[in-house]
């Protein structure tokens, strides 16, 4: 069997093989949304293919919409050209459950894929098109964090970002600098509404990708290359808005297991591609089957009726409340436990260590002893059931080819965020006390522990890379397994570093349980298991 058009026309094969086909007439819908598109979509990476272009296949399967996705590429041109087109847009979805089944669905949604390209003026020249259409709705991002990013570390504008700023909109070099340009078309159309909506995995994403196109209107207005008025028109939530978001769904690259369980399926060309920027794509993409994405309801122009599909639209505050419950509280931490954890105790998969039932029970003991007291309940998700799945579904998945060498990447970042803020919480509180906290001060010590780059086994290892290891791990380089001292203040200054921990844990009272676990942790080998085992085994 062939994934193209004309392979999936031959309808029995796939079905028989257990595969849900489109069942929408996809010549009809690819021509009235060349006609009147409503939904382009920029980063036509695995997420996009495995989320929003399936919410898409779900609203045409109901006949809710009659518009396909327009998908847009402006970074890696190879994922277009060598993996879209040569299959007609479609993709197979492959859904990972926790039970170890799959779920197989070709989806057809995506009707056109464009390059990003101000230099193509046949592939330009038609998103400039889109943008002129007053039928168009909504242009969503996949991009990365790193893609809103103007300055290096530095705080110095990117290379193409200030040649773009000098240049104008005729033929911007950057990603953002051709988004923006077309915006700048749909502005002179008639100051056509629109909403730009980032639905990157980054807090507050729609405000990074507002900074971002108002940047460059201002430059542009500033250097009196574009029109005036289209700075006003950027900041006009009548004309364009940039909702928040909420998104959560694992989706990781394509896994050689289930390329091989299709190709029984007698599936022919499932080879993945390595792109020149190393991106590696499919015509398969595999994800979990949990999803989430929560938007603000702000559409100008009208909104897709995505909650159809399971999408939620809500106000900015809840957007927030549901991404604060996610990150703080309910899903990250535990990650960051588990990765910390799990590098200690010789671990290369996430879902492994669920197997070990203490550290399946120290994850649930933060999440629901610890985390949840704090939690503010944003009325759409329920809190405890949000962490129930986490836990008895999301985490344990045998597919999910996370590792907690990959999560314990930059975890100085993650601890203010993922465990500062819950005890911030805990001292604002008037009915929770700080000394009720015992496993997010052990985390903390894993961490100190992991610092020392040797396993409970005594084996070395090389800690995965973070800013600040070379800073943090300097407080801890005198010390040897085994032989941990009594007097531990040469670790107070790293212990009050609130950029570390999200608060002062001396000032919280905090230091002292930190230290006496962390001397515990690095009494010997095995020491860390029997650590746990005295604190979350009892």
């Amino acid at each position: 069997m062939e994934l193209t058009q004309k392979g999936i026309s031959q309808k029995d094969n796939w079905q028989a093989a257990g595969y849900d086909l489109p069942q929408f007439d996809i010549p009809s819908v690819t021509q009235k949304t060349l006609a009147a598109p409503e939904w382009i979509h920029f980063g036509a990476g695995n997420i996009f293919r495995a989320f929003q272009a399936n919410v898409a296949q779900c609203l045409l399967n109901k006949g809710i919409l009659h518009t396909g996705l327009i998908a847009a590429e402006g970074y890696d041109y190879e994922i277009i050209e060598k993996m879209y087109r040569p299959h007609d847009n479609l993709g197979i979805l492959v859904t990972l459950k926790s039970d170890g089944s799959m779920e197989k669905t070709v989806v057809g949604s995506i009707v056109e894929s464009l390059i990003l390209d101000s230099q193509d003026e046949a592939e330009y020249g038609r998103l400039k098109e889109i943008f002129c259409a007053p039928s168009l709705k909504m242009a969503s991002f996949t991009i990365t964090e790193k893609g809103y990013s103007l300055v290096n570390g530095k705080g110095e504008l990117l290379p193409d970002i200030a040649s773009d700023y000098q240049a104008g909109p005729s033929a911007p070099k950057s990603y953002l600098g051709k988004v923006v340009s077309l915006v700048y078309e749909r502005f002179q159309k008639g100051a056509l509404p629109i909403a730009l909506v980032s639905m990157d995995n980054c807090s507050h994403n729609g405000d990074k990708l507002y900074a971002a196109v108002n940047a460059f209107a201002r430059a542009w207005e500033e250097n009196g290359l574009i029109s005036h008025g289209f700075l006003a028109y950027i900041n006009d939530k009548s004309k364009v808005s940039f909702p928040w978001t909420m998104i959560d769904k694992i989706t990781p690259r394509p896994d050689p297991a289930v390329k091989a369980a299709l190709e029984k399926d007698h599936i022919d060309g499932l080879d993945p591609v390595i792109t020149s920027k190393n991106t590696y794509v499919a015509p398969f993409v595999n994800a979990e089957e949990c999803q989430y994405l929560i938007i603000e309801d702000a559409f100008p122009n009208g909104k897709l009726p995505l909650d159809q599909c399971g999408i939620i639209y809500t106000s900015r505050e809840t957007v927030d409340k549901v991404e604060k419950m996610k990150v703080c509280t309910c899903l990250n931490p535990l990650h960051t436990a588990l990765a910390i954890y799990g590098c200690l105790l010789g671990y290369t998969l996430i879902a492994d260590e669920m197997k070990n039932p203490l550290l399946k029970k120290m994850v649930e003991m933060i999440g629901y002893r610890e985390g949840l007291p704090v939690v503010v309940d944003p009325g759409i998700l329920d809190p405890k059931q949000f962490i129930d799945e986490v836990v008895t579904k999301r985490i344990p998945n045998p597919f999910m080819p996370d590792t907690p060498q990959r999560i314990a990447t930059d975890t100085s970042q993650k601890l203010p965020i993922r465990f500062g803020e819950t005890i911030k919480a805990y001292k604002e509180s008037s009915r929770l006390s700080l000394e009720d906290l015992h496993i997010i001060p052990l985390v903390f010590a894993g961490w100190l522990r992991y610092l020392m780059a040797v396993d409970d086994q005594g084996m070395p290892f090389e800690p995965s890379s973070d800013p600040l290891l070379e800073t943090a791990r300097s407080f801890v380089a005198s010390y040897r397994l085994g032989s941990i001292p009594e007097d531990l203040s040469g670790l107070d200054p790293l212990l009050a570093d609130s950029k570390i921990w999200g608060v002062d844990l001396i000032e919280t009272g905090l230091a002292d349980l930190v230290k006496d676990y962390f001397r515990q942790l690095g009494a010997g080998t095995g020491a860390v298991e029997n650590t746990l085992q005295k604190y979350i085994g009892e």
